[in-house]
């Protein structure tokens, strides 16, 4: 017999500037939905990021759309634009809260990032609250050290983090846990592709091939 939670709709939660979104954000988003039985996975582009340059950032109404090509008409992904809704820079905590507010208490909320944004996660505003809003999922990136995770948790966020079963990550006293999720580990990164286009070298099979003619037609990243 499944327990409330296990009945209750999951809501995965996809961060980032997403500048662009490439092969190696869709496939980690594809495995998370499947090994995590998600009802929906939203795709949020940061509006107003305040660890970026905005001067060097993409227009949030562009970004929105490279994600929408991306998605097309997958039936778990979408893509939210709240942050862009959200008035003033587009902090995390806020957009958790503003996101509970919308989808009621109902819906487990899963908080997908790289295990290279969690390490930094102190740098974040509010960061020890946000572990009482939702369960994150952590992911493998290529040259970093899962062993840091739980010194970082323990020393940074709360010391009486217990260890889960099996290595599957850690669990907060809210009762909220953080969750290791192995997923193919594809070497693309949104600065390589920037990078490409400005040498006016080949982006394909990096990213899907919608967002490869945006960006061309569109003259991204030139």
């Amino acid at each position: 017999m499944q327990s409330s939670t296990e009945r209750r709709p999951r809501l995965g939660l996809f961060g980032g500037t997403f500048n662009p979104i490439h092969f190696g954000h869709l496939r980690a988003a594809e495995e998370v939905c499947e090994a995590l039985a998600l009802h929906h996975l939203w795709f949020i582009p940061a509006a107003h990021p305040p660890h970026k340059a905005p001067q060097v950032l993409t227009p949030f109404e562009v970004r929105l759309e490279m994600i929408r090509l991306a998605v097309g008409n997958h039936p778990v992904m979408a893509v939210s634009d709240l942050e862009g809704r959200r008035p003033g820079m587009s902090y995390s905590i806020e957009t958790l809260r503003l996101l509970r507010e919308e989808v009621g208490p109902t819906w487990e909320l899963y908080f997908i990032l790289g295990l290279d944004a969690m390490l930094e996660i102190r740098t974040w505003k509010d960061y020890a609250q946000l572990f009482e809003l939702c369960h994150f999922v952590v992911l493998d990136r290529p040259g970093y050290d899962r062993s840091r995770l739980e010194e970082m948790l323990t020393r940074n966020v709360q010391p009486q983090f217990q260890a889960l079963e099996g290595g599957a990550g850690f669990q907060h006293l809210s009762g909220y846990k953080v969750l290791w999720q192995q997923t193919t580990l594809l070497d693309i990164s949104a600065t390589g592709i920037r990078r490409l286009v400005h040498q006016g070298r080949s982006i394909r099979y990096l990213l899907p091939e919608p967002v490869r003619g945006y960006i061309i037609n569109q003259g991204l990243y030139r």
